[in-house]
């Protein structure tokens, strides 16, 4: 891929648009559930309004997801193509998972926005968590490979990266949560459900980098805290999903689970204040260069 293509473009580059492409789809797959956009168009399905392109608001909504989304899978498969083009093993399986969940992920949004009505519990809180769960999984598959594409090029010891990523999540926590429903201030509009998320995932991949780097720290243990911090933020995910009835109790809960997030990377960051640098070097990933 490196004959055609101009200077600028490097797998890693590619990767990050490709990672960042898929949280915008997941922000804007939310509120496509949210305003209710995405049944608008399933009795005609893949037309919209009786012609090709929508004709209502609604169905605009859930026709420019499909096609984000459908843009979205192309890259997908071209990041998981350009690093198999590389010899970097680890690089290959991250971008590997991301495709092969392609297709399910296609099929159980069918099932919840096309077929709902014809497959009982089709748009059930079942159904819909299992959206969210194999989308996160695309999405941590890719930032995984981001990661790997920028192995060898950080300027930073891989300590001051796990410090740097955690002080993020630690400052994505309270916008987290002025998002979401633990706060009343703000309604849980369809708009502000995808800024929930927004701020959700991207405190999400922060942890995925931490737990990452650690790995070529000498503090590699401090990888179970952080992974329990990861759980957590997936449970404030689907949460945030209404696959519950958001009763007093699920509110507590969900406060439960940032400050778990909160005191669980903050103690990784207090865990860390004398370290020393990395002891193992990091493998290279795909450049592209």
């Amino acid at each position: 891929m490196s004959t055609y293509r101009p200077s600028w473009l490097s797998f890693r580059r590619f990767a990050a648009f490709t990672t960042g492409l898929v949280l915008t789809l997941m922000m804007l797959g939310v509120y496509t559930a949210a305003t209710g956009s995405g049944l608008a168009c399933s009795a005609q399905w893949p037309l919209c309004d009786n012609g090709l392109l929508p004709q209502t608001i609604p169905s605009f909504i859930e026709w420019f997801h499909r096609l984000v989304a459908m843009i979205a899978g192309f890259f997908i498969l071209g990041t998981a193509l350009w690093a198999f083009s590389g010899d970097d093993r680890k690089t290959k399986t991250a971008s590997a998972v991301a495709v092969v969940l392609l297709p399910l992920q296609v099929s159980i949004g069918a099932v919840t926005v096309t077929l709902n009505g014809l497959i009982p519990g089709g748009y059930a809180p079942s159904t819909q968590g299992a959206h969210l769960v194999v989308a996160l999984t695309i999405f941590t598959g890719l930032v995984v490979t981001t990661l790997r594409a920028y192995a060898g090029r950080w300027t930073r010891p891989a300590l001051d990266r796990v410090r740097l990523a955690c002080l993020v999540a630690l400052g994505l926590v309270p916008v987290s949560v002025a998002l979401s429903r633990v706060f009343t201030l703000v309604p849980y509009s369809p708009a502000a459900q995808a800024a929930f998320y927004g701020a959700a995932l991207a405190l999400f991949a922060s942890l995925v980098a931490a737990v990452a780097w650690l790995g070529a720290t000498s503090a590699s243990r401090l990888r179970f805290p952080l992974s329990a911090a990861l759980a957590a933020t997936f449970g404030a995910l689907l949460l945030g999903r209404d696959l519950v009835f958001y009763t007093a109790t699920w509110r507590a809960v969900n406060t439960l689970l940032f400050v778990f997030v909160s005191l669980l990377v903050g103690g990784v960051v207090w865990a860390l204040r004398r370290q020393d640098t990395p002891v193992r070097r990091e493998s290279p990933g795909v450049s592209g260069d």
